[in-house]
């Protein structure tokens, strides 16, 4: 499996941003899918899952209201539209595949190479 995120940038603080990930060597609409993200000097953290179907939504507390996940299963393709942006939210984001819940967290069997958020002040 290969995971192209794009969508990155630099942003002003309550602005906003979508990122994309393109999935291929195989049908990931068999899986959840997910968004993870590393802040410098910090270990990777959830930020957001979605099922298979697209019904079912997860978010890490400190996005809720300001991102929404969302997938195109005939375009093999995941998004994170992000919102209200803080500076707080500066990391690289990743996209992974076959997410699963993993006690009070979550887990990835495959990951992207990961896109640069900046949010000034």
């Amino acid at each position: 499996v290969q995971l192209q995120a794009s969508g990155g940038g630099l942003v002003q603080a309550g602005g906003s941003l979508r990122l994309s990930c393109a999935a291929s060597g195989r049908t990931s609409s068999r899986y959840n899918m997910g968004w993870f993200r590393q802040a410098p000097g910090k270990e990777r953290e959830f930020v957001a899952a979605i099922s298979r179907s697209g019904v079912s939504t997860f978010y890490a507390d400190s996005v809720k209201g300001r991102f929404t996940i969302s997938r195109d299963n005939a375009k093999n393709t995941v998004y994170l539209q992000m919102n209200s942006l803080k500076p707080e939210d500066t990391a690289v984001y990743y996209c992974a595949d076959e997410v699963q819940p993993l006690g009070s967290s979550w887990s990835a069997s495959y990951w992207g190479q990961g896109t640069q958020v900046t949010v000034s002040s």
